[in-house]
């Protein structure tokens, strides 16, 4: 029964996709300028929704990161429905013809960008995630079949009926938008495999969603998260600059994928700078936790063990180690790294210059918090994630990101001989 259900999604969104592929860009935007407004009228019910999905949560135990995550309030859905209407605002993606040439034969030959078709979004906690992504998606000419966490069932129903019923009522096909209704996790391994109508599964999520899409998906899928970010302090640091930068980098919303995760501190300065950021960060509610030459300047750090390296806390908790230079803190980004985001505090353009290239992330900054990599910040709106892998995409995925290419060859009668 439950895979009939699920195939039965997945149909609908195929039939639904090859409708959108064609949509004008003016009926696309007028959908979403609905679905805004239908977040902005829904606004109690969805309150009321979200406000039994944070009781049971607190009932099952969840941390505060994760119930921070959950909630929902005004502000946050007026966000919401302000990234829809900012997604309507953006230019049309598809149909943009990327280059255009004459072949030997006389064929003109065009790259034309195109929808990617259905796409599957799995996604955690987060029930902003789904009017995101269905907004994204479908500006991009996608159909979408949309799995959120157990833990926010209850708001990903409401907000989900409200979307696709503004979407439906201006012109869009049934099916353009959907949510995967259940409980039993078995749903979600279904979508993982639903090859036959599933173009490409986008997984947000923390490392067990990660590991279960890696084990069990057989459609392609983009990765995203997963962000143990660096911050690197070189000998030539600003340390006056590095203090607030350190700070907004893992205290302003420790829960994110953005926020760093580790401190990695030149020898050269660690005597001066680790008192100055351990007692600023305590004060935050930050525990430290050290290697042994840090733990030597400031001997109350509890010690880090290797697991610590590769641990993506999500919470008010910071590795620190002192390295011996910037050659050394490379190494230690690329042994424990997930390629999110990196960053270097300098003031010398060689080591600039050597970070940026030698760093393999995402995104890499010099001299500012790893909390600007997001959509929004990069002129994308909201976004449906932040690719950590190569292909096909990587780094904060707006609409642009969510298309593919094809090419199109106009002829005058041409037929191939040898």
């Amino acid at each position: 029964m439950l895979e009939e259900y699920v195939n039965e999604q997945g149909r609908r969104a195929k039939e639904a996709a090859r409708i959108l592929a064609t949509v004008s860009t003016e009926r696309k935007n007028a959908a979403l300028r609905a679905m805004a407004r239908a977040l902005r009228e829904g606004t109690n019910v969805i309150l009321e929704a979200n406000a039994g999905d944070l009781e049971a949560g607190r009932k099952a135990g969840l941390t505060p990161p994760l119930l921070e995550r959950l909630m929902l309030n005004d502000a946050r859905i007026e966000g919401m429905a302000r990234g829809l209407d900012e997604i309507a605002s953006f230019g049309d993606p598809v149909g943009e013809m990327t280059g255009m040439w004459t072949a030997e034969q006389g064929l003109r030959i065009g790259y034309v960008r195109v929808p990617l078709g259905v796409i599957g979004v799995i996604y955690e906690s987060r029930p902003n995630v789904t009017s995101d992504a269905a907004g994204l998606c479908l500006k991009a000419g996608n159909a979408v079949i949309l799995r959120g966490g157990s833990e926010a069932l209850g708001s990903n129903r409401v907000i989900a009926r409200l979307i696709a019923g503004a979407a439906e009522n201006a012109g869009l096909p049934a099916g353009a938008i959907q949510l995967l209704d259940s409980a039993d996790r078995e749903a979600t391994r279904l979508l993982m495999q639903m090859t036959r109508y599933l173009d490409v599964l986008i997984p947000r999520g923390g490392k067990g969603l990660k590991n279960a899409v890696q084990e069990h998906a057989k459609v392609p899928y983009i990765m995203t998260g997963m962000g143990n970010c660096h911050i690197f302090v070189d000998a030539t640091a600003d340390l006056e600059k590095a203090v607030p930068i350190v700070v907004n980098a893992k205290v302003q919303r420790p829960s994110v994928c953005n926020a760093i995760e580790k401190i990695l501190v030149h020898e050269a300065v660690a005597e001066r700078f680790l008192p100055v950021i351990a007692s600023v960060l305590r004060e935050k509610g930050v525990e430290l936790r050290g290697d042994d030459a840090s733990r030597r300047i400031v001997p109350d750090m509890i010690p880090a063990t290797e697991e610590d390296w590769d641990t993506e806390y999500l919470d008010l908790i910071l590795g620190v180690r002192v390295v011996a230079g910037i050659r050394e803190a490379m190494d230690h980004i690329a042994a424990h790294g997930t390629g999110h985001s990196e960053a270097i505090l300098t003031e010398s353009y060689e080591n600039a210059q050597a970070f940026l290239s030698g760093v393999d992330a995402a995104a890499v900054y010099v001299n500012a918090s790893t909390r600007f990599t997001d959509g929004a910040v990069f002129g994308f709106g909201a976004e449906i994630g932040i690719s950590t892998q190569k292909l096909h995409t990587r780094g904060p995925m707006g609409v642009r990101q969510l298309t593919s290419n094809k090419y199109v060859i106009y002829g005058n009668g041409q037929i191939r001989g040898a």
